[in-house]
């Protein structure tokens, strides 16, 4: 019987656990209709977010984060953790208390497609990361403001956050 390595186990742990987000919605959506189910997988992931930003910060032996270098240190080490193959996104930090992240390839986007309902879907993708930084206390501001899925409307998906910490480098 063969081991798994780690890198192994970790792909397959997040593809179970988007497998079985996926379930979740599909048959949210068939028991509750789309709207609710839009407005129930959106609160979940947001609350989920920061529990799991609790039990990452702890992992990591992380405190209060007050600066944007802090920040982006946290978010390499929780993109390592949460970041499987199948996740095609990019992010990049262009200019001080900037994030742009990037869905190349979204596996939400293909899964809701597949479903028939991808025109009424609200994407629940960037309430992780709003949870994240909520949970973390930190103001930030989000452009494109998006209701429902970036990618079927417009063939991309991104979104830059800009974030208002009192380090003297910008206006709050």
């Amino acid at each position: 019987m063969k081991s798994l390595h780690k890198k192994e186990l970790k792909e397959i742990l997040i593809k179970n656990w988007m497998t079985h987000d996926g379930m979740w919605f599909f048959h949210s959506v068939k028991n509750c209709g789309i709207q609710k189910a839009n407005k129930i997988n959106k609160a979940a992931v947001k609350s989920m977010a920061k529990i799991e930003l609790k039990r990452l910060k702890k992992a990591f032996n992380i405190g209060k984060i007050e600066k944007f270098k802090d920040l982006q240190n946290f978010l390499d080490k929780i993109f390592n953790v949460v970041k499987a193959k199948f996740m095609d996104f990019t992010y990049e930090f262009p200019s001080n208390n900037e994030l742009n992240f990037i869905m190349n390839k979204c596996f939400a986007y293909d899964g809701v497609r597949r479903i028939g309902i991808i025109n009424q879907y609200k994407c629940g993708i960037f309430d992780r990361l709003e949870g994240w930084f909520e949970e973390l206390g930190i103001k930030y501001s989000i452009t494109p403001q998006i209701d429902g899925c970036m990618m079927y409307k417009n063939g991309v998906c991104f979104r830059n956050f800009r974030f208002y910490f009192n380090e003297g480098t910008n206006v709050n």
